[in-house]
C-alpha cells in the first residue's frame, strides 16, 4: 500500500473535534475510506454506531472494529481514534511531504499511527497471527470517550486479561504507565457593578488573585514529588513528574463593569503512585485554606493514573523495536487520557503502547508532522509483533 498517499487522504478529511466543533459527517466519511481497506487485509469489519446516551449526547459518532479472530490465541486489542484537535493559522488539512517527514493536523496524533498500523498489517496478511487479534477505531479522544469506551467492550469481549496496543503514543519505546489527571474550573463569585461605583460591587478577578497564590504554593509542593518510573531521557526527565498548572483565566465583560465572576482551569497530572481522591482532596484543602473569597467548583474530570504493567510481552515488544530500529526502552508516559484506566483498571487488561508521536512533532501545535520513517519502522514491528 502507498501509506504516504493514504496519510495524506486520512488528513484531508478534517476531523476537528472541540466543544463547538461536530465532525460527526467526517467520522462517516473516514469509516468509509477506512473499512474496505481493513476488509482488503483479510479482517471482518464492524461498524459501531455509538447510542448518543453513551456520547454524552452526542450523535454521528461512528466507530469501527476489525477482527481476525484466533481463538485459543491470547486476546490483542490495537487501539487508535480518528479525531484530531482544531487547527488555527495554517494550512492543516492540506497535507504535505517535506524532506522525510508529512505535515497536516493529526499526522502524529494519532493518523500516522492509523497508517502504520495498516502498513504493518499488510505485511502480516499472508501469515497466521499468533493473537485473537481485534482492531479498534475510535472517536472523541480529543475530548472525552469514556462513555464510549465503555459501550464498545459488549462486541470485544473477552477483555480480562487482554493485551491493549495502544497506538496512540511515543515512538522509540514501549509505553508501560501514564499519568492520570484532574481538570478543575473554579468559579470566583463577585458582585457586577459599574466601575466607577466599584465600592458598591466585588470584583471577581481581583478576588481570584489570592486563590491563585494559593494553588502556586500547592504548586511548589507537588512539583517536588517523584515517581519511581523511568520516562525517557528525550523528555529531558529522569522518572514521571506531576504537574499542577492554571491553564487558563476568564474573567470580565468590559473594561467599565467589575466582574461577577472568573473561572480558573486547573490541570493536575498524577503520578502512578498518587490517588485521585487524594489529589483531589488536596486541592479542596487548599482552596478551603483562602478566606474572605466566595468560590465554588463549577466542573471537575478524573482520570486515575495507569499503574506500570511489567509483561513478557512488553519486553518482547521492547527486543523487536531495537532489532528494527536500534533504540528500545520501557517508560512511564508524561501524558493521560479516559482509555487507559477503563481498559487497565475497570477491565482488568494488559496496557502498553507504541506510536509514531516524537517531542519535536508538534502534535496539538501549528505544522504538526511525523517522521516517514517512523511510520515504515512501526509498520514493520507491529508486523513482527503480531506474526514472530
Amino acid at each position: 500500500m502507498d501509506y504516504v498517499q493514504t496519510l495524506k487522504d486520512l488528513i484531508s478529511i478534517d476531523t476537528s473535534i472541540s466543544p463547538e466543533l461536530d465532525p460527526s459527517a467526517n467520522y462517516q466519511k473516514t469509516i468509509d475510506y477506512l473499512e474496505p481497506m481493513f476488509r482488503e487485509l483479510g479482517f471482518q469489519t464492524q461498524r459501531i454506531l455509538i447510542p448518543p446516551e453513551c456520547a454524552d449526547g452526542k450523535g454521528g459518532r461512528l466507530n469501527l472494529l476489525a477482527h481476525r479472530r484466533n481463538q485459543g490465541q491470547p486476546r490483542l486489542l490495537l487501539y487508535t481514534h480518528i479525531d484530531v484537535v482544531p487547527a488555527h493559522g495554517w494550512n492543516a488539512f492540506t497535507p504535505r511531504v517535506e524532506d522525510g517527514k508529512i505535515y497536516g493536523r493529526g499526522a502524529a496524533d494519532m493518523k500516522g499511527g492509523i497508517a502504520a498500523l495498516l502498513l504493518g498489517l499488510e505485511m502480516a496478511k499472508e501469515k497466521p497471527l499468533r493473537f485473537d487479534t481485534s482492531v479498534m477505531v475510535t472517536t472523541d479522544e480529543e475530548i472525552a470517550q469514556a462513555s464510549q469506551i465503555r459501550y464498545l467492550r459488549q462486541f470485544l469481549e473477552p477483555t480480562k486479561g487482554a493485551y491493549f496496543f495502544s497506538l496512540d503514543t511515543s515512538f522509540g519505546y514501549v509505553q508501560i504507565a501514564a499519568l492520570g489527571c484532574i481538570h478543575m474550573d473554579i468559579k470566583v463569585n463577585g458582585r457586577s457593578v459599574h466601575s466607577g461605583m466599584s465600592h458598591l460591587g466585588e470584583n471577581a478577578v481581583e478576588s481570584a488573585g489570592p486563590v491563585l497564590n494559593a494553588l502556586l504554593e500547592l504548586k511548589k509542593k507537588v512539583i517536588r514529588r517523584r515517581s519511581r518510573i523511568p520516562v525517557h531521557p528525550e523528555t529531558g526527565l529522569k522518572v514521571m513528574e506531576p504537574r499542577l498548572n492554571i491553564n487558563m483565566i476568564h474573567g470580565g465583560l468590559k473594561a467599565n463593569i467589575v466582574p461577577d465572576e472568573c473561572v480558573i482551569t486547573i490541570d493536575r497530572r498524577l503520578i502512578p503512585e498518587e490517588a485521585v481522591a487524594d489529589a483531589e482532596r488536596e486541592l479542596m484543602d487548599t482552596l478551603s485554606s483562602v478566606k474572605g473569597v466566595q468560590w465554588e467548583v463549577s466542573s471537575i474530570t478524573r482520570n486515575a493514573t495507569v499503574p506500570p504493567l511489567h509483561d513478557p510481552v512488553t519486553t518482547e515488544l521492547a527486543d523487536i523495536l531495537e532489532e528494527v530500529t536500534g533504540h528500545t526502552g520501557q517508560y512511564g508516559e508524561m501524558g493521560s487520557g479516559d482509555f487507559g484506566p477503563i481498559v487497565a483498571l475497570e477491565w482488568g487488561a494488559k496496557l502498553f503502547g507504541l506510536g509514531t508521536i516524537r517531542a519535536d512533532c508538534r502534535i496539538h501545535g501549528k505544522d504538526e508532522f511525523v517522521y516517514q520513517r517512523d511510520i515504515e519502522d512501526l509498520a514493520l514491528v507491529i508486523s513482527r509483533f503480531v506474526t514472530s
